[in-house]
């Protein structure tokens, strides 16, 4: 069973990690909030599109981590270099594919998503540069399961801290076009995200030629390629590829409902989830962790404990959470002054702040317990949660957010019923269903 120091070692490094990570999303968001609404609620439906293709990498890699802890449990070190190679080159692969398709395919999908002439010119701006990046992202998250699955997270901390620093001086000059560079606006945003990613990627590389045993985890050599092997990845994989694909779909869902009330409430909306995104990062810190430590706990024959082990970090997660949620409703308006200095928007985001802090203390609870199904091996069994639970969910923002046009803050609820629909289905599932012996 691990202590409250071995489960702070892992989660710390990913803690700062997304911290650093994240600073891409705020630091865009606190930019352009200075530009316009338009440019505001560009970037939040450009990025959101951005990170509804990122999810399958994101996905193939949480499979490949799930295999690279259980190998790591066991003792058999030297599996792990082949899942890592077999797997970056397959993502790469994606990668090409999905650029290619977005290339072509961008412009009349953002038009039949967004009703608003200069939301959409804004967002096709946006968007036709950031995909770019899926060159280097989809390797980056390969090398982030590398490290999560052999628990040392460290490095993902400082390849985050030069991805921020980078994003944030990028951001500074292309979007404002200061130091000589062209003012670029919502493009500079975006390209600026692009270098960011390919110097965090170029960080990773070195970090591991330079400091990994790499005969240890089997990283010194490649191989050929292996079919068999990227099957056994996506056997595992395809479930949480699917399964955080519509997570982040049903988020776009969202945000296509609250861009047909207006620019106003987009914007409204972008600045309360950069909030929320910040807000969710200790939870996905430790849910990322129990995802991990139950992979490695159940290979090295501790399955009894799991439900335990869930336990104390959900506990951690909670105490964490209501830290945070307290910072946010005593101190609503400095928390969101970074994004704009309109008084009336930093009214008007308010209340939707305060629906948000109250899903957050549920979600800090349910993404543990969730987190922890996908770590015994059962993905299917968390795909089919998840659909469940956005089926529901998608009903929901539609009839409040595009029937009924519910103001922001009212349609912000549908994070609280998402969140505790989660928690309970997730623990009956742990509790009820028989999932200790799973073979990966």
């Amino acid at each position: 069973m691990y202590t409250n120091k071995e489960i702070w070692n892992v989660t710390y490094p990913i803690f700062l990690g997304l911290l650093a990570q994240n600073v891409i999303n705020v630091t865009d968001t606190a930019f352009l909030g200075h530009v316009s609404e338009v440019a505001l609620g560009a970037s939040a439906m450009g990025g959101l599109l951005y990170i509804c293709v990122y999810t399958v990498a994101f996905g193939f890699s949480v499979g490949s981590q799930i295999l690279i802890a259980r190998r790591n449990g066991e003792g058999n070190y030297h599996a792990v270099g082949p899942i890592m190679w077999q797997g970056s080159a397959f993502s790469l692969g994606m990668a090409v594919l999905l650029l290619a398709a977005m290339y072509v395919f961008a412009e009349p999908l953002i038009r039949l998503l967004i009703t608003s002439d200069a939301i959409y010119e804004a967002t096709y701006e946006f968007f036709i540069w950031r995909i770019w990046g899926f060159l280097f992202a989809f390797v980056n998250v390969m090398f982030r399961a590398l490290y999560i699955g052999i628990t040392k997270t460290k490095v993902l901390t400082m390849s985050a801290i030069v991805m921020a620093a980078v994003n944030v001086i990028l951001d500074y000059v292309l979007v404002f076009g200061e130091w000589g560079f062209p003012e670029m606006g919502v493009r500079g945003a975006a390209l600026a995200s692009v270098i960011a990613e390919a110097s965090s990627l170029l960080f990773y590389f070195i970090y591991t030629y330079t400091k990994i045993d790499r005969r240890k985890y089997g990283l010194h050599r490649f191989g050929q390629f292996d079919w068999n092997m990227v099957m056994r990845i996506l056997h595992i994989s395809c479930f949480t590829m699917i399964q955080y694909f519509l997570s982040m779909a049903i988020w776009f869902v969202f945000f296509m409902a609250l861009e047909r009330l207006g620019e106003r409430q987009l914007a409204i909306a972008n600045i309360v989830r950069s909030v929320y995104v910040v807000m969710l990062i200790p939870v996905q810190a430790l849910s990322t962790t129990a995802n991990t430590l139950v992979s490695n706990l159940i290979g090295s024959g501790g399955s009894s404990k799991v439900i335990q082990l869930l336990n104390h970090i959900a506990r951690m997660s909670f105490y964490i959470m209501i830290a945070c949620v307290i910072l946010c409703v005593v101190f609503p308006h400095s928390i969101l002054s970074i994004y704009t200095n309109e008084e009336a928007l930093l009214h008007e985001s308010t209340l939707a702040l305060y629906v948000v802090c109250a899903s957050m203390l549920i979600a800090s609870l349910a993404n543990v317990y969730f987190n922890g199904i996908s770590g015994t091996g059962n993905t299917q069994a968390a795909l089919g949660l998840e659909i469940g639970v956005q089926i529901f969910y998608a009903l929901y923002i539609i009839i409040i957010g595009m029937v009924i046009q519910a103001p922001v803050e009212i349609c912000f609820t549908t994070e609280v019923i998402y969140y505790t629909l989660m928690l309970i289905f997730s623990v009956i599932y742990l509790k009820k269903a028989k999932w200790q012996n799973k073979k990966i």
